[in-house]
């Protein structure tokens, strides 16, 4: 059961030396479906102090946002949704003061700075417009996330550039950041950021033993010890679980990242050890690490150095990622929890000491039935844990599925994987690439025909056949089909005649399985398996297979041959 995003928070907001407080905060933590639909907002705004109505700006800001922000299209982005909310509150601000006496001053207008964070899935968005800052405690210290909109003209002199309100229109600062657990945010205006050290604000949220709510007490009151002469607002966010990504993390985190640079043996990387290359392809090279912290062995895997400067190539990277996180099965590659901080785009997944299935095949040619029927069971239950799921692997073939050790069959590679409802896990090229590899692809795919779960079938049909007769069942003459016409053409050649020694019901079991026709194929993985171990009553009848199907050369020889006694026949009567 995958787990829910949750935070504890700590809030503390002051008038200081000021006789109002024109800061104003607030935070939504919204109950499901809502919380992974939209995540959590924490926010924060603060009134320019030479306005007298700039703290209804700041108040219905924050208000105006945590209600419109969730009354936006579940389909939306978090940056489409945020970014529409507060350019539709920034109108609202600039018009309130065109109606009032800011018109010709917009230092008296209803004008304020605004920070935003939303934590939804495994993904942190900022919002940020002014001088407000958020921050990040990282490595000890704090990081400022945002930027100052403020001009300094002299130690005394500055002024904003830059605010919600202030201008028609309004640009907006965004960034997206992946979340650990333990991560701790800080939002603070610029009455706290200005006069309470970073170190002092780090010291204090580093210290385990004092509640968030005390924290933020003690440093907007170091704050105002420092002297300073503006309202205090600080809000501290740390993240305590997190729940099963989404496909959106894995797109935000091509976007904020860096693919890294090749790795070394002996090297050191985001707290693994590089070992050894284990693989590498046009599209990415695997390495043998080991885990720092725990001394375990993993595989790391990085985007090939042709893909770095690809987002498109790296957001699919990214959503493989994220496709094997969502399988928890012991046929299917697992992927590992992500422990630390990332900083570049890679994935770690458990490290299967084997080999894939073409080199075991290799070294096994003469598979026999039981051997492949073992193997075959394997697949499905790993094939199973993809359309649970409702995806489809869409390139299953021997190089892409390994045996270890052990024997235990894992399905690798989830490249052409395709998950329902999400376009951006659909890896369609827009030149009319087909998915997955030729030879294994269901005819269904090469005819731009629907596809479904039988297509996976298909391929699983495909491998177990060649396991039996090391042939494909209709040789290369699949990999050509374009039309309908040419699909009908094909002709299933038994695997019995391609010197499989096998019963009569298991040949027939193959052909069902990898019909040209989806519909004419089983209808579920387990009616597969299950011909494959006992004969069903429509495999059974007709058992016996035809000499044109077992030996067409041999079919047709017998023909010309009594065609020809026919004809000797004739003439002796002629």
């Amino acid at each position: 059961m995958a787990k829910e995003l949750a935070i504890s928070i700590g809030q503390c907001s002051m008038a200081g030396r000021k006789e109002s407080n024109q800061d104003f905060y607030g935070a939504l933590i919204p109950s499901r479906p809502a919380l992974s639909l939209k995540g959590i907002s924490v926010v924060l705004a603060d009134g320019i102090s030479s306005s007298d109505v700039s703290q209804i700006a700041a108040e219905s800001a924050v208000k105006s946002f945590l209600t419109d922000y969730y009354c936006t299209s579940e389909t939306w982005s978090v940056k489409t949704s945020a970014i529409a909310v507060l350019r539709a509150i920034n109108s609202w601000l600039f018009a309130q003061t065109r109606r009032g006496t800011g018109v010709h001053d917009m230092d008296r207008g209803y004008v304020c700075t605004f920070s935003a964070l939303v934590l939804k899935g495994r993904t942190a968005h900022l919002f940020h417009v002014g001088d407000s800052r958020i921050y990040r405690l990282s490595g000890g210290s704090l990081e400022q996330l945002t930027q100052d909109h403020r001009n300094v003209v002299s130690s005394v002199q500055s002024y904003l550039t830059r605010a919600l309100g202030m201008a028609q229109s309004i640009n907006i600062d965004y960034r997206s950041l992946p979340l650990a657990v333990g991560d701790t945010f800080v939002l603070a205006t610029d009455g706290v950021s200005d006069h309470c050290p970073k170190a002092f604000m780090a010291e204090k949220l580093r210290t385990g033993n004092l509640l968030l709510e005390t924290a933020a007490e003690e440093i907007a009151g170091k704050a105002l010890e420092n002297g300073s002469d503006d309202n205090l607002t600080i809000q501290v966010v740390r993240v305590d679980g997190l729940p099963d990504g989404d496909a959106q993390d894995a797109i935000n985190m091509t976007e904020s990242l860096p693919a890294p640079p090749l790795l070394q043996p002996g090297q050191e990387f985001e707290g693994y050890k590089v070992l050894r290359a284990l693989h590498e392809n046009y599209r990415s090279h695997v390495y043998l690490v080991e885990d720092m912290d725990t001394g375990e062995k993993a595989a790391l895997k990085i985007p090939s150095v042709d893909m770095r400067e690809d987002r498109e190539a790296l957001r699919r990277f990214m959503m493989e990622d994220w496709i094997a996180h969502r399988i928890q099965s012991a046929h299917v590659l697992k992927a590992l929890p992500q422990t630390r901080a990332r900083n570049y785009v890679y994935s770690v997944t458990e490290f299967v000491e084997g080999q894939t299935l073409a080199q075991w095949m290799t070294d096994n040619p003469n598979c026999d039935l039981e051997t492949m029927r073992g193997i075959v069971e394997q697949i499905a239950k790993g094939l199973r844990a993809f359309h649970r799921k409702e995806m489809l692997h869409r390139d299953l073939r021997p190089e892409n599925i390994m045996i270890d050790r052990a024997g235990t069959v894992k399905i690798i590679d989830f490249g052409a994987t395709a998950v329902a409802g999400v376009t951006e896990a659909h890896p369609f090229s827009d030149d009319g690439t087909i998915p997955g590899t030729l030879q294994y692809a269901a005819p269904e795919y090469l005819i731009g025909a629907a596809v479904g779960r039988r297509s996976d079938y298909f391929s699983l049909g495909v491998i177990a056949y060649q396991m039996l007769t090391g042939e494909l069942p209709y040789g290369a003459a699949v990999s050509r089909v374009r039309t309908r016409s040419q699909l009908r053409r094909l002709q299933y050649r038994s695997a019995i005649c391609r010197g499989a020694d096998i019963p009569h019901w298991v040949d027939r079991a193959l052909e069902r399985a990898v019909h040209p026709d989806p519909g004419k194929r089983f209808e579920a993985l387990s009616e597969f398996t299950a011909a494959l171990r006992k004969p069903s009553g429509n495999l059974v009848r007709g058992d016996s297979v035809s000499l044109a199907q077992r030996d067409p050369v041999r079919f047709w020889q017998a023909i010309s041959a009594v065609l020809a006694l026919i004809v000797l026949v004739l003439l002796a009567h002629s």
